[in-house]
């Protein structure tokens, strides 16, 4: 795997009603209690794009950096790939991250590279969160051929594993971020933190578990200003939205396991539902971090 090289992305934090935090990361004090600023003004920080839909979210500005550092050999059971804030203190791509840049824009963080197979993922149960290798039975997984398109998380959203969807055959979370499959032509680097818009959703059932992949394309993709639907990815990324509903349907019959299947008919969902999948999961994120609800071994740091 090519050696992964710092990126540049929207970082530096503000809350919507102008109170700047520059350096201010939520660590383990947070188990406990929320600045005072944060907690009176976290009503205000929320977007809605929605009626009665709200974001729980910091808005960026497009000027900061995000430095990423590897840790280990690529393709090792020690590689880490770890996020630093412009100071160099490490910050979580999960939690620290904003998800919401206005005008129906999200932050994404690649995992895997698009024409790669090694399965990399944010690790949720260790301290900011980095991006490591999956590990099964003591050994590195990798996909049994390439993925094809960008695929990674939304930051600061959470699927519930307590929560039975009743429009999803009451599937259960699988305790993870929303998934990302992002669709623009050129290929991102492990760590990449692109501005993407929603374009439709999946509602994968993996193994009794809700793990819903939101298709998205970046902003800096030549077709991104004509992409702003599930039809419009119809016609100009014509077989796309098939082709990843029978990728991630497949690609685990190879271990001996059965298709993934699908809820909502089997079909792709429009940019409303996505956009809907986004703010639920974001308000099980704001309780998520707010110790609402149990995290088990999922890190807050």
């Amino acid at each position: 795997m090519a050696a992964t090289t710092a990126t540049t992305a929207a970082a530096r934090l503000t809350i919507s009603a102008g109170v700047a935090l520059p350096s201010y990361h939520w660590k383990g004090a947070l188990a406990t209690s929320l600045p005072v600023f944060f907690t009176k003004r976290i009503a205000e920080a929320a977007v809605s794009f929605r009626p009665r839909s709200r974001l729980f979210t910091c808005s960026a500005i497009h000027r900061t950096d995000v430095i990423v550092k590897e840790e280990g050999k690529p393709e090792t059971l020690d590689y880490r790939v770890f996020f630093l804030d412009s100071s160099g203190k490490k910050v979580s791509p999960w939690h620290d991250i904003p998800l919401h840049l206005g005008n129906g824009v999200f932050n994404f963080v690649v995992e895997i590279p698009k024409e790669t197979s090694a399965k990399m993922e944010v690790a949720t149960d260790e301290s900011f969160t980095p991006i490591k290798q999956d590990i099964k039975k003591g050994q590195l997984r990798y996909y049994p051929y390439n993925i094809n398109w960008n695929y990674g998380l939304l930051p600061q959203t959470w699927e519930d594993p307590s929560y039975a969807n009743p429009e999803v055959e009451g599937a259960l979370g699988d305790n993870d971020p929303v998934d990302v499959v992002e669709i623009g032509e050129a290929q991102a680097k492990i760590g990449d933190v692109l501005k993407v818009k929603p374009v439709a959703a999946l509602a994968m059932i993996d193994e009794g578990e809700l793990d819903w992949k939101i298709v998205a394309i970046s902003l800096d993709d030549p077709r991104a200003s004509i992409v702003n639907d599930v039809n419009d990815v119809e016609k100009h990324f014509p077989g796309t939205l098939t082709a990843i509903r029978n990728w991630f349907r497949d690609y685990k019959i190879p271990e001996g396991k059965p298709p993934n299947q699908f809820g909502l008919g089997n079909k792709p969902a429009n940019k409303d539902y996505a956009l809907k999948v986004i703010t639920e999961t974001n308000e099980s994120w704001a309780k998520l971090i707010k110790r609402s609800v149990p995290s088990g071994e999922l890190s807050l740091v």
